[in-house]
């Protein structure tokens, strides 16, 4: 064995969009970015790294559930020799399915881009381990990928989009389902064999869309219609994908199903709010983004949103754990326990 820690760990692959991202932006000429605090206050180190949260992200959570450092940003300098074997996050906050979705947060990493880099990976890591056992790596490895959410909030609905008049929202949301298959069956010719798929969360719900379409609170009924509409098309897919490889390679995560249970019902799972945002300004503390002047809620543990659309560390356990142990209705056709169980036994 060349690295006996690392080599023991499986290598973990992060592909996607903010709810991911660990750092990638920083290294970008971007707007998208969570570089400053008060983002990461409740990081291990109290700084702030990149990742849109108060603390970890669900890439991170996994991380642990499966008894692995995160995989480092695929731009850090640090990636090299022995950090190589944990694998690699490549999300960049910003992007989603779609080519024209983030344009307006400049320079971000789209997900073609990310397999380009992914490429790149494996040249690294072949030279490292040698052909056959980098290969064997890069398929035995663990993948996320979360990307859809942005393809409406950042762009089917933005106020100048062109799209909506292209397109009204059941064929939008086909599109960006037919694009995401090219997309999830080119993954899948670069080696991965198991990747969990995300849904979309419920877009209405965030503190960004309350603040601005929400009639007296109540989630914004477009973006809750394209959450609806996108994800049991997402979960077709993908066993269609399946039934086509003839193997269970991709696993469907609903976690817009899941977040549903908390934010719908915030006191059961010890949230005193699922609506207000704990950074952030005007209704909902959802305009604008979270910065030093933006008002700040004392405890995090109590908000389900730490900004205007991402979820805070602790609504982020609350996902993982379903990953882990959920029904078929939240993942399908199995949880990540299950996963893990299987994959151990190759």
């Amino acid at each position: 064995l060349l690295f006996p820690s690392a080599e023991a760990a499986r290598a973990f692959f992060v592909f996607g969009d903010s709810l991911v991202d660990n750092g990638n932006n920083n290294y970008l000429v971007t707007t998208a970015r969570a570089d400053s605090l008060p983002y990461g206050i409740d990081y291990p180190t109290h700084r702030a790294t990149g990742r849109f949260s108060n603390g970890l992200n669900i890439a991170d959570i996994i991380s642990e559930k499966i008894g692995s450092q995160p995989p480092l940003p695929i731009l850090s300098p640090q990636l090299n020799g022995e950090n190589l074997l944990l694998g690699a996050n490549f999300a960049s906050a910003g992007v989603g399915v779609l080519n024209d979705t983030g344009l307006q947060f400049l320079n971000t990493m789209k997900i073609y881009r990310q397999f380009e880099l992914f490429e790149q990976y494996q040249e690294q890591l072949a030279s490292l381990m040698g052909d056959e056992s980098s290969q064997q790596r890069v398929n035995q490895a663990l993948y996320l990928i979360v990307l859809g959410g942005n393809d409406f909030v950042n762009n089917y609905f933005l106020p100048y989009s062109a799209r909506p008049a292209q397109l009204d929202l059941p064929n939008f949301a086909n599109l960006v389902i037919s694009e995401y298959q090219k997309i999830l069956l080119r993954l899948y010719d670069l080696g991965a064999r198991r990747v969990m798929v995300t849904g979309t969360g419920p877009l209405g719900c965030v503190p960004a869309e309350l603040a601005q379409r929400s009639l007296n609170g109540q989630c914004a009924s477009e973006p809750m219609r394209a959450s609806a509409i996108f994800n049991p098309l997402l979960v077709e897919m993908l066993q269609g994908l399946n039934s086509e490889l003839g193997s269970d390679v991709f696993v469907s995560s609903n976690t817009g199903l899941m977040q549903n249970d908390f934010i719908h019902n915030p006191q059961n799972f010890g949230f005193v709010t699922s609506k207000i945002a704990c950074c952030g300004q005007g209704p909902y503390n959802g305009l604008g983004v979270c910065n030093m002047l933006s008002s700040l809620c004392p405890n995090r543990n109590i908000y389900a949103f730490w900004d205007a659309f991402h979820p805070t560390e602790r609504a982020n356990r609350l996902i993982v754990e379903q990953m882990m142990t959920a029904s078929t209705k939240y993942m399908n056709p199995m949880n990540l326990s299950t996963i893990l169980a299987l994959d151990s036994m190759i």
